[in-house]
């Protein structure tokens, strides 16, 4: 097999690995409600695509690293994780702590991110940001291409 054939062959299998691996990107995802991210990383588990953390994902966004396989998540430079304990609103619009919520949040979390929390003193009203090394050396670094679409 000459260069040229040898070069066309492994230009198409790259292609079709790439087309294969289907990406979500999250991306300034500020959070919500916990349920609505129980229901949608419930569908992303089973759909085994891969996640790209690539930007801020705040609150109930991290539900994901419980959620979706260890090996299908990755963070680029820019992943910015915050967490923080659970809350509601009171009729005033106050937030009240819910303490059942945030036990649901914290056991959750896969055991490393657990006590990267628990080290710094634990879910409280103050957002914990997880990023840059330490984020990276809990999970994967990954690199985004023009498939990866928004979770959000």
């Amino acid at each position: 097999m000459n260069f040229a054939k040898m070069l066309l062959v492994a230009l198409l299998i790259a292609a079709g690995v790439n087309a294969s691996k289907a990406a979500i990107r999250i991306a300034d995802d500020r959070g919500g409600k916990i349920g609505n991210y129980l229901d949608r990383y419930a569908a992303l588990r089973t759909s085994g695509e891969t996640v790209v953390i690539d930007g801020l994902c705040l609150s109930a966004c991290t539900i994901v690293l419980g959620s979706v396989s260890h090996d299908k998540i990755c963070v680029t430079s820019q992943a910015n994780l915050g967490f923080h304990a659970a809350y509601d609103l009171d009729a005033n619009g106050r937030t009240v702590p819910n303490r059942e919520a945030t036990q649901m949040l914290y056991s959750h979390y896969p055991s490393p991110v657990r006590r990267w929390i628990a080290a710094r003193g634990g879910l409280t009203s103050q957002v914990l940001y997880l990023r840059g090394k330490e984020l990276m050396s809990l999970y994967r670094p990954c690199y985004l291409d023009a498939q990866a679409s928004s979770a959000h």
